[in-house]
């Protein structure tokens, strides 16, 4: 149930995301005004019935460009960063929307008052880590970090939810092919984090609730190989697919062949991503520095995976009612 409006204005940067749109929704049911400021306003309409009228608007702003950040922010009384990429494509590189685009935003923060903002990372940003994606996410922590201490850093794991790149990708693949890769053989570890329950954590956020110049680690209450990620998913599709064991360095050449075509599933950095696996560490833990410690009882992949990949069974959302 939706608060009244409390007059708060949240700017939400890659407010129209997968996690954005979230994001809007969470703020938006706690009574906030909010502002999606996206590279392109005219593909953000499906916001708008995520609160009451006139509650969401969406304004044009592009992280390379340093006056759209400052526009967006005027009036803010906070601010979240959800902007990222899996792969480049174009001028949206890795350095310019995951490493200076943060760092653009902290600082038009601190320029018009505010004193701190809310980061969305990812679990594994480091600095020395061979994946650009990887190094790019921790510049953009330290641009953030730098700029303004007291901002919250969230480093959630892979995230799930129905629209989400992960699973329903996999989930198309198998409706064709007649095998999944295991890039590394699949044993790369996850811990699958729900999108409802990361929008929670940055609306808490936003709230207050959380430690200033604190990084949080977001991961789910599982432990899941590549491989069982798979075949979770082959389950609940009701779907039989060999699963093919393919080796780092296969999977590179892959990769970087593949990565030169638009909408590439698969490109040489994200092999190198799934060399290490994508899991809260256990100082995160210790710290209480995760959803729990936040007070966030994280959902599980068997309560909402079949609310949104029953479509990829045979017949649809219907098959659970076949005659047998």
């Amino acid at each position: 149930m939706s608060k009244p409006l409390n007059g708060k204005l949240v700017t939400i940067f890659g407010g129209s995301g997968f996690l954005g749109r979230h994001i809007v929704q969470s703020l938006a049911r706690r009574g906030y005004r909010i502002r999606a400021a996206v590279r392109r306003p005219d593909l953000a309409t499906h916001l708008q019935p995520l609160g009451a009228p006139g509650q969401i608007m969406a304004v044009q702003a592009n992280l390379r460009y340093r006056w759209s950040v400052d526009r967006a922010l005027i009036g803010s009384d906070a601010v979240v960063n959800a902007v990222g990429i899996l792969a480049p494509t174009g001028n949206q590189t890795f350095d310019a929307v995951q490493a200076f685009g943060p760092r653009a935003i902290a600082e038009a923060a601190r320029g018009a008052g505010l004193s701190a903002i809310t980061h969305i990372s990812a679990i594994g940003a480091d600095a020395d880590s061979t994946s650009q994606y990887a190094r790019t996410k921790a510049a953009g922590e330290a641009g953030v970090l730098e700029t303004l201490p007291d901002s919250v850093i969230l480093r959630p794991s892979i995230v799930f939810g129905p629209e989400d790149d992960f699973f329903n990708q996999f989930a198309e693949m198998a409706r064709f092919a007649p095998a999944l890769p295991l890039i590394g053989g699949g044993e790369t570890k996850f811990q699958p984090v729900y999108v409802c329950d990361v929008a929670e954590a940055v609306a808490r956020s936003v709230d207050g609730q959380l430690t200033a110049g604190t990084v949080y680690e977001l991961g789910g209450p599982e432990h899941k190989s590549f491989k069982e990620c798979l075949e979770t998913m082959l389950e609940i599709t009701r779907r039989s697919r060999a699963l093919l064991p393919i080796p780092f360095p296969v999977a590179s050449a892959m990769g970087k062949v593949m990565q030169l075509f638009p909408g590439a599933p698969i490109t040489a950095d994200q092999v190198e991503l799934l060399k290490t696996d994508n899991v809260v560490s256990e100082a995160a833990i210790k710290d209480g520095r995760t959803l729990k410690g936040m007070g966030i009882e994280p959902a599980t992949l068997a309560s909402i995976l079949p609310t949104y990949l029953e479509r990829f069974r045979q017949h649809g959302q219907y098959d659970a009612h076949r005659a047998v």
